[in-house]
């Protein structure tokens, strides 16, 4: 896709996740990089709403997900692997505080299966915080008949790409927090 194509799709997406999402939900969502779905007007709209934002910071070292709040886009700097973080502005979160994870995807199934980059740092964060509900984000090129999934792969509960939720686990988009699919 070109840099436009990817600009355009990607505020598609954000409009459709803003359409589930809850007033004062905390949303933790990821701060792309150039070729993911760009996440900078999910972000905006939800601190300009008010909801609280949770973005990861990754910690290589025990390949893991540290929280902090997010209060101003600004303060993101590309950290590890590029990845745009609140490195010296952080205020530390818990996954206890989240209600909803959006999560980015190479690949994706209409069974819910989601492929990452292949570190395990968002599947190992979810087996901590079963009771998030995932959203996985992607374009609809990066739709898959089949994914090399296993047991240690967490499924999403929605998944969206710019043509709307295209995959919904109980067949409902809407109203599903902790675990409620």
């Amino acid at each position: 896709m070109t840099p436009h194509e990817r600009f355009e799709k990607s505020h598609r997406i954000c409009a459709h996740l803003t359409e589930l999402v809850q007033d004062g939900e905390t949303v933790m969502v990821y701060s792309s990089k150039e070729t993911e779905v760009n996440t900078e007007p999910l972000i905006a709209w939800l601190l300009e709403r008010g909801n609280p934002v949770v973005v990861p910071i990754i910690v290589k070292e025990d390949v893991s997900l540290r929280l902090s709040y997010l209060r101003d886009n600004a303060v993101l700097v590309p950290s590890t692997f590029g990845v745009p973080e609140p490195i010296g502005s952080e205020i530390p979160a818990s996954g206890d505080d989240v209600d909803t994870i959006v999560l980015p995807m190479l690949g994706f199934d209409r069974k819910g299966g989601r492929i990452g980059y292949g570190a395990g740092y968002y599947d190992r964060f979810l087996e901590r915080y079963p009771h998030l509900r995932k959203i996985g984000i992607a374009f609809a090129l990066q739709d898959c008949d089949a994914l090399p999934v296993d047991e240690n792969d967490v499924r999403m509960d929605c998944i969206v790409t710019e043509d709307g939720v295209v995959y919904s686990r109980g067949g409902s988009d809407g109203d599903r927090r902790h675990g409620d699919t």
